[in-house]
């Protein structure tokens, strides 16, 4: 065969063995686009080829328990938006220089967007209808057509301003709850954006003038707090009272709960805080030095002032804890209200070695009933009753009444009790256990625990929110009451209650004695940490001690004025 035809065979068969793989290559590669990536590539060309604009959705309504006080609500405002590659070069300058002035924004950093090259950029989210009024007028003056989006939003408003601030909480800047009743019940409350969506070509231009689709927004459902927002504020007024006029350095707080039902009545944390401006410190002293202070110590000071210490914050209860010892006690037959000469204060009581010194060391009580111990706040009484109980059935009763364990609240943050570990706990830790000493719970805690008793002694959760109305329909839907073991009888129940009345009306809680009502209630002082020179002190009570509607929880934070920091005070 001739040398050139072989030569050129070869030739043909290497051209076309090169051909089959760069088809196989072509075919491979088109299978790789349309089948495997073809859904991403499909996606980033819809991406080029759409403008998505966000419309806020309306949070949901929180109101009070009577429905008729809005406690936070959602206005209709607008947001403004920029689409780059849609503003001519030309006009560029022009429109940052008319954002910046109608929206009082920094020029050159609008500019920056306006010139970025993006498909969107966010100018300024909730401005006031008077400005969108304002820019719409100017963009049709300079006959500004495409570029430049003037969308509905939505905007959180709180008519009573500081009532209730560390429990309803706020929203953020993308209007997601951030603190209280806002961040617990965000998912409830926020409702599902919509958007307007529009096609574009390589420019940015619309392909035709019916290329925009709304997709509307569906507003957040409604909410109905167990607040008063009567008693809140009554609550929140003399709260400032007391901690101005006792010059309470750290604060203080009430809590007000309706043992029927667990509802919290008034949750108040003082100083509060402006809920329209949650980001506005809200101490004198900090406000002129605060542009010059660091972003960690403003974050530090912000969460401090956001702080609900009802919940975050535990503390020694000092003795309004009795009224647990007391409860055990008369449950377990240990002892009764109304024995006369059942105890003795000699001014103190020793234990393993150690001795305990009451209040009243130096002007020992003497013969006592329960009853009488109670009024007196005598601690060496329940320290004997503590012992008696023992280390093991005593920490079942701090089980029952919930201070082992969180209760549950429907707020965000709440703290756990600080108890030693019952295999820990020898005579000595009892002891201080027993009179509420050198352990630390939180208020939300104790007027659970003062609750349970005045509930005819039946374990009740607290709840700070009764009910949720969905935005569609209007229907309502009941959160129903959690109802727990039953603690102590009615009868133990009962005879607390009745000794807790002789507390206000003889002993050491007079200074709460209302005419025309049956309180009863037991006052507390206590150390704030070890060594500190700082107290806490407190009053629990409840009325009417016959049919009881309300419980109430008072704590103040180290009082240094001259009332002193005795909880009788």
């Amino acid at each position: 065969m001739d040398e050139n035809l072989i030569k050129s065979k070869r030739k043909m068969l290497f051209e076309f063995i090169c051909v089959v793989i760069i088809l196989l290559g072509l075919i491979v590669r088109l299978f790789y686009i349309q089948i495997i990536d073809g859904k991403r590539l499909k996606e980033m060309a819809l991406g080029q080829q759409s403008l998505e604009r966000n419309i806020g959705a309306k949070r949901g309504t929180i109101y009070d328990t009577t429905g008729n006080n809005i406690l936070a609500i959602s206005s209709n405002v607008e947001s403004v938006t920029v689409n780059p590659k849609s503003i001519s070069k030309e006009n560029k300058e022009k429109v940052a220089r008319a954002l910046s002035e109608i929206l009082d924004l920094d020029y050159e950093k609008t500019l920056k967007k306006v010139t970025k090259y993006s498909s969107i950029e966010n100018i300024k989210k909730r401005i006031e209808n008077e400005e969108a009024d304002k820019l719409r007028k100017w963009l049709i003056d300079n006959n500004i057509t495409e570029g430049v989006n003037i969308d509905e939003d939505s905007k959180r408003y709180y008519p009573y301003s500081e009532l209730a601030s560390h429990v309803i909480g706020f929203c953020g800047s993308d209007n997601q709850g951030l603190n209280g009743i806002e961040a617990k019940y965000d998912d409830v409350l926020r409702g599902k954006d919509g958007s307007i969506d529009k096609l574009v070509d390589a420019s940015g231009e619309s392909l035709n003038d019916e290329s925009e689709i709304y997709n509307e927004s569906t507003s957040g459902n409604d909410v109905i707090m167990t607040i008063d927002a009567t008693i809140q504020s009554i609550v929140e007024k003399y709260l400032e009272d007391a901690c101005i006029d006792n010059e309470c350095t750290d604060g203080g707080n009430i809590v007000v709960m309706s043992p029927k039902t667990g509802d919290i009545l008034a949750m108040a944390t003082y100083p509060g805080y402006d809920l329209n401006e949650p980001f506005t410190i809200n101490k004198e002293d900090l406000k002129g030095a605060w542009e010059n202070t660091s972003q960690e110590d403003k974050n530090k000071y912000l969460n401090e002032m956001w702080r609900n210490k009802a919940i975050c914050d535990t503390y020694e209860p000092g003795s309004t804890f009795k009224l647990l010892t007391a409860s055990a006690a008369l449950e377990e037959k240990l002892a009764v209200p109304d024995k006369e000469g059942a105890f003795n204060c000699s001014g103190g009581i020793e234990i393993a070695g150690v001795r305990i010194k009451c209040w009243r060391y130096y002007r020992p009580h003497g013969s006592e009933s329960l009853r009488q111990a109670l009024m007196n706040s005598c601690n060496p009484v329940f320290i004997g009753l503590g012992q008696k109980i023992g280390v093991n059935k005593y920490y079942s009763y701090l089980e029952k009444f919930g201070m082992l364990r969180k209760t549950g609240i429907d707020l965000p943050g709440e703290a756990k009790s600080i108890f030693l570990d019952e295999g820990k706990v020898g005579p000595v830790e009892l002891a201080t256990i027993s009179f509420g000493q050198r352990f630390e719970v939180t208020p939300i805690q104790m007027i659970t625990m003062v609750s349970t008793i005045a509930n005819g002694g039946k374990y009740i959760s607290p709840r700070l929110v009764k009910g949720v109305i969905n935005s569609k329909t209007g229907e309502k839907v009941d959160i129903p009451v959690k109802e727990g073991e039953q603690v102590i009888s009615k009868e133990t129940s009962e005879n607390v209650l009745s000794m807790m009345n002789s507390v206000v009306s003889e002993g050491t809680g007079k200074n709460a004695k209302v005419e025309g009502y049956e309180i009863g209630g037991k006052t507390g002082t206590s150390e704030d940490g070890v060594n500190t020179g700082k107290y806490v002190t407190s009053f629990i009570g409840v009325a009417n001690t016959d049919d009881p509607e309300v419980a109430i929880l008072v704590t103040l934070y180290n009082p240094t004025g001259e009332g002193g920091h005795q909880g009788g005070a």
